[in-house]
């Protein structure tokens, strides 16, 4: 006489996973941002196509432990800095204005005559100082 075993139900995605791997993606695109890198350039500092890198910075594919590590060592980051403030209620997007300071910042590192970033920071001090206090 054999017993039937009763169906088991399929894995469901676990929310949280994805919203893990849709962080440490966002942190990928932040970092990558913050030193003026190409997606296509972070791509061939880790081995992958440019394709891959773009699904790793949405979070459509997970990053892998070993994969994670070299992204890390590629954007000169501990492996830890991905991971900082998970569980917080940190916001997930970037603000309109943060997105500014790493666009600013981004194509301040392409400026290659230093007295042109020189003058650009004095610029940015200025600015700054004659803001009135909040």
């Amino acid at each position: 006489m054999s017993q039937e075993m009763p169906a088991l139900d399929p894995p469901s995605p676990d929310r949280d996973e994805d919203k893990t791997d849709t962080e440490i993606g966002r942190r990928i695109r932040e970092r990558r941002l913050m030193l003026g890198l190409s997606q296509q350039q972070l791509a061939q500092a880790i081995g992958v196509t440019y394709q891959q890198a773009h699904k790793y910075e949405t979070g459509l594919n997970r990053v892998s432990a070993g994969r994670l590590f070299r992204v890390a060592q590629a954007l000169d980051v501990p492996v830890s800095w991905f991971y900082e403030g998970m569980g917080t209620d940190r916001p997930a997007a970037m603000s309109r204005r943060q997105r500014l300071s790493l666009e600013l910042a981004r194509n301040f590192s392409l400026i290659r005559d230093e007295r042109q970033q020189e003058a650009l920071s004095q610029m940015a001090r200025a600015l700054a100082e004659a803001q009135p206090a909040a």
